[in-house]
């Protein structure tokens, strides 16, 4: 079954729609020019003439049309901590039923770390995951083993079913994590951003601890670009309800959805010129958009860190 056949499916094995999402990722990679980022991968790597044909991965050769053989590394390259926001907020859209084409924001970031963790596995990095709400919900350290990938997987697919009437404090829970990763690492961070009691500047001071110990930090800022960015609703008069704080506005959206992507659009530069400041990776990432994006950042940055 391929990615496509799933995608009215309800999602009942978050394991086999990673892989399917990195195979679909990885022979695109493949076919397309950008060969630094193909021959990362520790598992494979060209075929030179004159080598021995007995690695040669012939189900790779089948999509790709070009040689390459597997590697037989055993070592730990990088360690990778992703971190998950669980709040109220990134429960939005309502879903009732998550597919692989009708997710909320915290189903999409759901997926697109099961599939970042399928792709540190094949590269035999360690990984560990936090998520939080209006609580630190759960921690585990970075390790590598098979037993700690589906535990995590396990709280992953608990996501996918969840539900969340809390607000957060971003700034708080990152201080914490900041605290427990001791060892240098490639830290993800899956959230809508959304800080309804805190200004930004507290926010940004968290993720500059994050990066105290030389971590390299990499902010994935997840949203719905139908609804969040371009205000597509149709014209008649609706309520909106903030999720987190309760507050309630009466609008008709075509009567403020220039003004409202205007000032969304400047929110969004203004995120990107503080990551800068902090030297952050700002990763605006669209749920409807597919997973590329959050994979091709894994591989830039392993690039950088290697």
């Amino acid at each position: 079954m391929n990615l496509s056949e799933v995608k009215s499916a309800e999602i009942k094995n978050l394991d086999i729609l990673a892989k399917q999402v990195v195979e679909g990722f990885i022979t695109g990679i493949h076919k397309s020019p950008f060969h630094g980022f193909s021959v990362e991968f520790s598992e494979h790597k060209l075929y030179n003439k004159g080598e021995s044909t007995r690695h040669i991965d012939w189900k790779l050769f089948a999509k790709t049309e070009k040689l390459y053989t597997k590697k037989y590394e055993e070592e730990t390259n990088l360690r990778c901590h992703i971190i998950i926001d669980n709040s109220a907020s990134m429960h939005y859209p309502v879903v009732k039923k998550q597919t692989i084409d009708n997710l909320n924001k915290v189903g999409f970031s759901a997926i697109a770390a099961a599939s970042l963790m399928e792709i540190l596995k094949r590269q035999r990095d360690a990984v560990g995951l936090s998520i939080y709400s209006d609580t630190y919900e759960y921690y585990a350290p970075e390790k590598g083993s098979d037993r700690h990938r589906n535990m995590l997987l396990h709280q992953l697919e608990q996501l996918l079913v969840s539900e969340s009437k809390a607000s957060t404090e971003t700034y708080k829970y990152l201080h914490e994590i900041a605290e427990k990763i001791h060892r240098r690492s490639l830290i993800f961070v899956f959230t809508d951003m959304f800080q309804p009691n805190k200004e930004n500047d507290a926010l940004f001071e968290a993720l500059k601890h994050l990066k105290f110990n030389k971590h390299e930090v990499v902010l994935f800022h997840t949203y719905d670009g139908e609804t969040e960015f371009n205000f597509n609703f149709d014209n008649s008069p609706k309520k909106f309800v903030d999720v987190e704080t309760g507050e309630e506005v009466n609008v008709y959206a075509e009567n403020v959805q220039e003004k409202y992507k205007e000032l969304v659009g400047d929110y969004f530069k203004d995120l990107k010129n503080k990551c800068l400041q902090y030297k952050i990776d700002y990763i605006p990432v669209d749920i409807h958009k597919g997973y590329n994006e959050v994979l091709t950042s894994y591989l830039i940055s392993r690039k950088k860190n290697k």
